[in-house]
């Protein structure tokens, strides 16, 4: 009910994330579960988006890090993985501007850590909007938490033998995703691109479009073999064909949707129609059902958008 109420409030789409994370239960209850990828990466779940962490030599690299009152315990928990313990976290890799993945820009900042992220994360972060909703999650200076380094398409980090390359895809999650591919590792990050536990939230308040979420999974895929690890925003560890799964669905449904509203259906004629009910077994959740995704696909296609991607 939480959530659902959440959802209703679209004049607010930064609470969505909280939301997403099941804000009924207060953040000092959260404990920080640790999983290996591959030799030293990991990906640490907790309450927000999923992060992934990086541990060599020369420290640690962090994509996202969830919420500011969790700092200490992703700290303690990046303290238990092997060689990490005592070693600074020295960058921060936004996958985008929400704050589920940002909130702990502040304390890793301000403990040494450079923050990296693509320019519209740092443009979304410095709006009203998130500002309220970041000191109401737990932070205190939102300047303190802008990242300080931004980038407008690729960045690509080298560390410990690792190689980070970061590509932005515009307009799809939001208008500022990141994916990071691990390209000795044969693994890859890619933030709220991918909802691996349901139906996607797509931020179309923020830039994001169903368009450019597609674009940005089947370039993904592309790259992708049967051995690539895939990290997702949200949900678990996955895979090629567990990744692939979520794109059919993803253009099965707008197919759908598309053409219906060609047809000239109204939204609550297509609502009717119950055209996720294929999916739902696999994709619905308290927080997007699919009767909440075939709103936002009709919402967004109706609209015509012609995003172009690159």
């Amino acid at each position: 009910m939480f959530a659902r109420v959440l959802f209703c409030v679209l004049s607010l789409p930064l609470l969505l994330p909280l939301a997403a994370a099941g804000a009924a239960e207060p953040l000092s209850a959260i404990n920080v579960a640790t999983e290996k990828v591959v030799d030293g990466i990991y990906m640490l779940s907790a309450r927000g988006g999923n992060i992934g962490a990086v541990v060599g030599a020369d420290g640690i690299f962090l994509i996202d890090d969830q919420f500011a009152p969790l700092t200490p315990k992703i700290r303690a928990a990046l303290d238990k993985l092997p060689g990490a313990a005592g070693k600074p976290v020295r960058f921060v890799l936004n996958t985008h501007f929400h704050y589920d993945h940002t909130g702990g820009n502040e304390n890793m900042g301000k403990a040494g850590a450079v923050i990296v992220a693509h320019d519209n994360v740092r443009a979304r972060m410095s709006t009203d909007d998130f500002r309220k909703e970041f000191l109401a999650t737990g932070g205190n200076d939102v300047q303190a938490a802008l990242p300080v380094v931004t980038f407008n398409d690729r960045v690509t980090f080298h560390l410990d033998g690792h190689t980070l390359e970061t590509r932005h895809y515009p307009h799809a999650h939001t208008d500022g995703d990141s994916v990071v591919w691990f390209r000795e590792s044969n693994a890859v990050h890619m933030g709220d691109l991918y909802f691996q536990l349901g139906y996607p939230f797509i931020d179309m308040a923020r830039g994001g479009s169903v368009t450019g979420l597609i674009h940005a999974v089947n370039d993904v895929l592309a790259r992708a073999d049967e051995k690539t690890l895939v990290i997702p925003g949200h949900g678990k560890l996955s895979n090629k064909a567990e990744l692939n799964e979520y794109r059919d669905m993803l253009v099965g449904l707008r197919d759908k949707v598309a053409a219906q509203i060609k047809a000239g259906r109204t939204l609550e004629q297509v609502k009717a129609m119950k055209l996720t009910s294929a999916f739902d077994e696999r994709w619905n959740w308290d927080f997007i059902s699919g009767e909440r995704f075939i709103e936002t696909l009709f919402d967004d296609l109706s609209k015509g958008h012609t995003h172009k991607e690159h």
